[in-house]
């Protein structure tokens, strides 16, 4: 398939990079070591062929609310995942609603994080929980962070 019929096909059916599209529509609305709550208000990009939030969607806030989660501790690197987890409990929305989610890093080892996150809609149902595991060993090196190598 060529890339520009690729490209019409993106339009059509959501293939678009979600990853990209999250970073330009995802809010921080608190933030504290080990705990941050972010919202996403779903577009048209974020959905599926039945027009509700994509799985995919989802499973990438998994993967970057884990991050986030790391990152709060005050790394700039924030390692690898070694595993991710999703459990869909509902729709998470259609275009035009509000997705909320609540991630908390559970531990904070020397080698792993691991994190959870919560994503409720806006009459507080839970549509979806999720679990992200990193390795973080190597990202304590990076001299961008800003905590104290932690101590082994």
């Amino acid at each position: 398939m060529s890339d520009e019929m690729l490209k019409d096909d993106d339009d059509d059916v959501g293939l678009s990079t979600p990853g990209s599209l999250l970073l330009d529509s995802l809010r921080i609305t608190a933030a504290r070591p080990g705990t941050v709550r972010f919202e996403l208000d779903v577009q048209k990009e974020h959905t599926n062929r039945l027009g509700i939030l994509h799985g995919g969607t989802i499973a990438s806030m998994v993967d970057l609310g884990g991050s986030l989660a790391v990152a709060s501790h005050g790394l700039f690197a924030t390692g690898v995942s070694t595993d991710l987890n999703v459990t869909y409990l509902g729709s998470g929305g259609k275009v035009g609603d509000k997705i909320l989610a609540e991630v908390t890093c559970d531990k904070f080892g020397n080698k792993l994080a691991y994190t959870t996150i919560k994503f409720t809609n806006k009459a507080d149902e839970i549509v979806a929980r999720g679990s992200h595991t990193k390795y973080i060993a190597q990202a304590f090196r990076d001299p961008r962070n800003i905590i104290e190598q932690k101590k082994s």
